[in-house]
């Protein structure tokens, strides 16, 4: 029955410091722990509207770590596709500790190299025409209101 679960987390947020990177001496794999901010909206005991941020741990593995590494810096926003792991481990005083982390599979940017720190992750108005990526609408071309591909008797219910 242990095949039949499933854990999976997708999330979007803002870097909240730089990736820290490092390559294990053990395996040479690079690694690189990331620090999110997710934020949400909650009522308060007033009952007004609050910003209530979230914050987790994500690790990245292999080369997507060292892109991460590259090209990541405070503010920048990114979109986490990855799972959860739960791990426990001893302090220095000797007191128990645990937590769950992100485990990421997949890690995309969000925004332009210079947008770190915007807000958002993404370009704003003033930098939409400095974009390197191409806008094209062909897909989204209009049709007249009324116009139709198929007459009605083409279909079959």
């Amino acid at each position: 029955m242990a095949g039949s679960n499933i854990n999976r987390v997708i999330i979007t947020g803002n870097l909240t410091k730089d990736p820290d990177h490092r390559t294990l001496s053990s395996s040479g794999n690079s690694v690189c722990s990331l620090r999110v901010a997710c934020n949400g909206r909650r009522r308060n005991s007033e009952g007004v509207w609050e910003d209530a941020p979230n914050f987790f741990d994500v690790t990245v593995w292999g080369a997507q770590a060292d892109n991460c590494h590259k090209y990541l810096s405070k503010g920048r926003g990114v979109a986490i596709d990855g799972r959860l792991q739960w791990r426990e481990w001893t302090d220095q005083q000797g007191n128990k500790r645990q937590s769950v982390d992100i485990i990421a599979e997949n890690v995309q940017f969000l925004g332009g190299r210079d947008d770190a720190g915007n807000g958002n992750g993404y370009a704003s108005s003033a930098r939409a025409a400095e974009s390197d990526v191409p806008i094209d609408t062909a897909d989204f071309d209009r049709t007249p209101v009324g116009a139709s591909a198929a007459a009605d008797d083409d279909i079959p219910f």
